[in-house]
Formats: C-alpha cells, structure tokens, sequence
C-alpha cells in the first residue's frame, strides 16, 4: 500500500512580474525522505522551500499537507519582533515542560537562551532558529542554510541529530560534506524545472552532468536540424509550391524550439593575478603569546609560512581564529612573542563580515568608488588587474545582470555578496590572500571555481573554513585551534587532520582473555584488509557522537532527578524518560561500533 505524502505540490505556477520562477511543478515529499534541495544561486530554492512551508502564496497550483502533519521551517533570516530573548523564541510554541529540548539543542549549537533578541548577531539568531526547530521535532523539517554561522563542532552535532531523527527533511546547504552524509534523495532546480532522484548529493555532480551532456547532444541535433531545413528553404524551389508549406511551418516550429530552450547559467569569470613574487618566508612566527581578558588565545605559538603555502584554521567559534590571523598580517599586537612578515608581500583580504561592503551603495558605486579600483576620469569604468573595463561588463563576469549594476547592496542574497566581494578582491594584484569563511553562501558550481583557481594560484592562503570538503580540497596544513592557547599544526586537511588527531590518542588496551584448557592451534587467520572510506570517517567521527550522547543522558537524569517531578509534571516525566531510554540505547550501539571498528583498524 503506497504512503500518504507528507507533502504534495500540484501543477504550481510562480511568477514574480517577469518569467515564471516555477511552472507546472509537481512534487512530494514523503515520510522518512532525506532530500537534497540543490541549485545555482538565485535559482530559486529558498523560493521553493517557502512555497513549501506555506510561506508563499502561488499564481496557480495546490500545496498540501498530510491531516495531522506539522511542518518546521527555518529560514535564513528569522523574524525575532515581540521577543526579549533568543530562548524565549525558541520556546515559543513549546510546553514550558519542554524547556530542557531547547537547552539541549542550545548546548548543541552554542547558543546563550538568555541572550536578548536587540544585541544578538546574525548568527546568533539563526542558532535560535534552529534550535527551535530541533526542539519542536516536527515530522516534515524546511533547513535553508542550516550550517551557516556553526563551527565544525556544532555542525557535527546537527549532522548527528538528524541522521538519528525519523522525520522527514529537506536541506539547502552549501555545505557538501554534510549533504554527503545526510541526504538520500535530491532536488535539482534548473531554470525553473524540478528534477528528482532518488540518490543522495554524493550522486549529485555525476547525474547533473550526464543531464547536460544529453541535452548539449540533443540541441546540437535540433541545430543541425535546423539548418538542413533552412537550406532547403532556401535552394528549393518546391518549397514555394502549396504541398511543401508544412514543412516550411516545421522550419518555423523548429526555430520557436530553439529560442525557447533556457541556456544554462554560466559560471562566473573569476580569476586571481598574482603580484609580483613574495619573498619565500612569507610570515615567520616565534613564541607567540595572546590573551582577551583572561581567555588564552595562543601560548607558544611558532610557524613559518612559506610562499605557496595554503594554511588552514580550523576550531570552535570564538576561540581566536581571526585573531590569530590578524596578528600574522600585523594588524594585532601580540603579547608576546615575535611576527616577521616577509618582503613584497601583496594582501587581499575576504572578510567573514563582508566589512569591505557598505549595504547602501549600489553595485555600481561598490566598484567605481574603491580606491584601488577607480579609474581617473571615467565614471563607468573600473580597474581590473591593470586593465579598464567598464563596471557592468565586469559585473556580467560574476553573473550579475545589468538591473543589478543599480540595486543596493543590502538587496543581494548571500551568495551574491560574496560574489561582489570576491569581484572587489580579484580585481586587484595579490601574492598573499587571506579568506576568513569564504564558502558561505556560494553555489556547488562557485566553489568548484574557486577551488580551482587557488589550485592555480601562484601566492600564499591561509584560509579560516568550517566546511570540510572545501577544506580537504584546499588546504595543504592544517592549524588546529582547540583552546587553552593550544594551536597545532597538522599536515594536510580536514580529514588528514581527522586522522592524524585519531593516532595522537592513546588505544584503550584490550581485556585480556580468560583462561581455558589447551586446545590444538588454529591456523592464522588471514589479515583483515582494513577499513573502507566510510568505516574511517565512521570512526573518526563515533568519539564525539559518544561524547554528545554522554553530555545529553546526563541533562536528562540531572532533569528527571528533581524531587516529585513524576506527580508535578507526568508529562515531562514520560517524555525524559523516553528520550534517556533512547539515548542510552543510542550511546550503546555506538560504543559497540566504535569497538568493531577499532578492532578492524587493527587487525
């Protein structure tokens, strides 16, 4: 017997003053579904996901919820107006008994409930958001961006909870790692048609190639086609006689064919010139000592950047990662210690901030009024690595339109002020380029680009990241930043570090066997051939799942230890005790993996 959907979209048309974002979209979402909602910035899928949460009233079609189900969604930018407090709009429209999920999932994702809603940043409150959502646990989860503003430890436990929920979900993320891990099925949207397949993101890039390869065939064809026709249009005199005027109507029908088709959105025309060569000790650092207000940043810290080089920061927000680098480009003063930069060094810097970007200019006056980018004595032109070009054709270059040369900059989604910032960087000369969360925001097709031109870029990076894909593409050395002043040095990325971290710890010495009468010998068993990819990331990552697991059984019994707790709030009673029950259970299996998995490593 086929499943209700959770959700059905019928035949729904969208359109916002122009050509239609969505026409004649059919889709549904059923129960247990693990969807990737994947597409080029300004596609449309944060459009989509609204439609899908009701949020966005359609020209045409129906959106329908399964009787009973309820539907979570967590946009980008939460409306927080009326509460005094983050806490107090995630627990909106949770039972007060319930406050011990939104100090759960606050833990998870490290944000402070009694923070008020006036002072709190951006990032702030979409922890908020979304650790509403994860505390009302509803049966059809909407994530837009979800890992945006997370470090890589609060990112690790969403991935956690949600491979552990049974509700249904669908994720916009920029982060492919964490589609990789999570996702079983996915939802293209390219030029305003919906494709589906039933295979998760790691299939994603492989599917959406063969697509294009195939139409890029097909319209190849129709042009080939095409132009046979209108040949013979032409050189045939029988195709002015009355019984040849349907094929002359075919040409026509043909040529509307093809002038319908949707060309694909290119790629932005990003390129990064390298400056005259850097010395080759581009930063040297010796004893480095820094402290804010009794919270140690580094303590001895030493490093030597050499030209070419690609160093990665990775570790906890707060825990002075920035800092650091702004200490290595002479802009912070260290407490001790000593920073050497090199000669003929040339920065360009990618702020996390998008500092370099006043919201109220236009694109336009963001280029032209650039110091560095101005060309004198012509208004509409802009300087690019030596060259003029005028503003709207270098803006063309990183896809945008020439509507856009007007509009403010506060009006641009996130990946499209990281677009006019990269636009602002790679404008200019540089040896020594300095990315502070770089991947925010951008597109799968705008981070592959800008892989590959740091792959070919002949200056230094250093690179602060908590996407861990980006990372393992980029980095050649890795600086662990884990508090406490402790800063260390990794060769290789992510996962190189992963590993690497994982050897550091010491084996838990097996028990020993008991004793038992002799027996004949048995014959050596063959050596195990040793983990796969999966199992490796399997345990790298089953230490911290434990850990996590560990900290919330220990909330819940601390909660469920509260003198008459059962005859006050039954309600609370049962729902703690079934969510330690399900913890311990969970913790259980994960401890017998983890030993599995060891034993294998070893053998």
């Amino acid at each position: 017997m086929a499943q209700t959907p959770l959700l059905q979209l019928s035949d729904i048309s969208l359109t916002y003053g122009g050509d239609p974002v969505f026409d004649g979209l059919s889709l549904a979402v059923q129960p247990g579904d693990r969807v990737a909602l994947v597409g080029r910035n300004g596609s449309g899928k944060s459009t989509l996901m609204k439609v899908m949460a009701g949020l966005t009233e359609v020209d045409r079609g129906d959106v329908v919820t399964a009787p009973g189900t309820t539907v979570g969604y967590m946009e980008q930018e939460p409306d927080m107006t009326g509460f005094a407090t983050l806490g107090d709009f995630a627990m909106a429209r949770l039972d007060p008994s319930e406050q011990y999920k939104v100090e759960i999932a606050g833990e998870g994702l490290k944000f402070d409930p009694a923070r008020p809603v006036e002072t709190a940043s951006g990032g702030e409150r979409r922890r908020a958001a979304l650790a509403r959502l994860m505390a009302e646990a509803p049966e059809l989860m909407l994530l837009d961006e979800p890992t945006n503003h997370l470090d890589i430890e609060a990112i690790a436990w969403l991935e956690g909870e949600l491979s552990q929920t049974r509700a249904a979900f669908v994720l916009i993320s920029h982060d492919r790692a964490f589609l990789r891990n999570l996702t079983r099925a996915t939802l293209w949207i390219d030029r305003g048609q919906v494709r589906r397949q039933e295979k998760g993101f790691e299939d994603f890039e492989a599917w959406r190639d063969k697509t294009w390869e195939e139409e890029d065939i097909a319209r190849h064809k129709l042009d080939r086609k095409i132009k046979s026709e209108a040949r013979w249009a032409v050189e045939g005199i029988s195709a002015r006689r009355k019984r040849n005027q349907g094929r002359v109507r075919n040409l026509a029908a043909l040529r509307e064919e093809r002038s319908g088709q949707i060309r694909r959105k290119g790629t932005a025309a990003m390129a990064l010139e390298s400056g005259p060569t850097s010395g080759k000790k581009v930063i040297e650092i010796t004893g480095l000592e820094k402290s804010y207000g009794g919270k140690r940043i580094v303590s001895d810290f030493n490093l030597l950047v050499n030209r070419g080089d690609r160093i990665a920061f990775v570790g906890p927000n707060g825990v002075g990662k920035t800092t650091l680098i702004k200490m290595m480009m002479g802009e912070e003063q260290p407490d001790a210690g000593e920073v050497k930069l090199g000669t003929n060094l040339l920065p360009a810097v990618f702020d996390q901030s998008r500092a370099q970007l006043d919201p109220e200019m236009t694109l336009w006056e963001s280029l032209t009024g650039d110091k560095e980018m101005r060309v004198s004595g012509a208004a509409d032109q802009v300087m690019v690595r030596g060259t003029p070009k005028h503003v709207v054709g270098y803006l063309k270059e990183f896809l945008f339109d020439d509507a856009q040369a007007r509009a403010q900059v506060k009006s641009l989604s996130g990946g499209e002020k990281a677009r006019l910032l990269l636009a602002k960087i790679m404008a200019r000369e540089s040896n020594l380029l300095v990315l502070d969360e770089p991947t925010n925001d951008l597109d799968v097709e705008t981070l592959d680009l800008l892989q590959e031109i740091l792959d070919d870029y002949d200056g230094t990076v250093l690179l602060v990241s908590h996407d861990r894909d980006f990372l393992d593409r980029v980095a050649s050395t890795t600086i662990a930043m884990e508090g406490d002043g402790r800063a260390t040095v990794y060769a290789g990325g992510w996962s190189d570090y992963q590993a690497q971290r994982l050897e550091e710890q010491p084996k838990v010495a097996p028990k020993a066997a008991p004793k038992a009468a002799a027996a004949p010998q048995a014959a050596p068993k063959a050596k195990k051939s040793g983990l796969s990819f999966t199992e490796k990331h399997r345990l790298e990552e089953l230490p911290s799942v434990m850990e996590r697991l560990e900290a919330e059984i220990a909330k819940l019994q601390q909660l469920l230890a509260q003198p008459d707790l059962y005859q006050k709030e039954p309600v609370k009673f049962a729902k703690g005790t079934e969510m330690l029950a399900q913890r311990q259970q969970a913790l259980s299996e994960a401890e017998e993996e983890w030993l599995e998995l060891e034993e294998k490593a070893g053998g």
